[in-house]
């Protein structure tokens, strides 16, 4: 896998808000640990694990920033793995650190945010 072209279109699918086109990288066991979701869900939980879990939260996320536009500055490669750096919403600036499954599926991530 070519973590650039990986990066671009993993970009154009969030820049593109369509929730199935950005699921469609995500394998169904995923899980996703972020600041975020303390921060949406107002409680201590920072993980969500499986593909539903991830799609209800998404939803949510995209109805609230309708005008969601992340712009990518670097991909990193790593051992069945990417790192994404990038401008997100609130100008605040992004690394995702994206682990793959054997189908090249995301299933595991974690954000960092400044």
């Amino acid at each position: 896998m070519n973590h650039q072209s990986f990066a671009e279109e993993w970009i154009r699918a969030w820049n593109s808000h369509d929730l199935e086109d950005i699921l469609s990288h995500y394998a169904e066991d995923i899980e996703v640990t972020t600041p975020m979701i303390m921060l949406a869900a107002g409680g201590k939980e920072s993980t969500l694990k499986g593909k539903e879990a991830v799609r209800e939260y998404w939803k949510k996320a995209l109805e609230k920033f309708p005008d969601l536009h992340f712009e990518l500055i670097r991909s990193t490669a790593g051992v069945d793995s990417v790192a994404l750096f990038y401008k997100s919403i609130m100008d605040k600036f992004a690394v995702e650190v994206m682990f793959f499954d054997d189908e090249e599926k995301i299933n595991k991530m974690y954000a960092h945010y400044d």
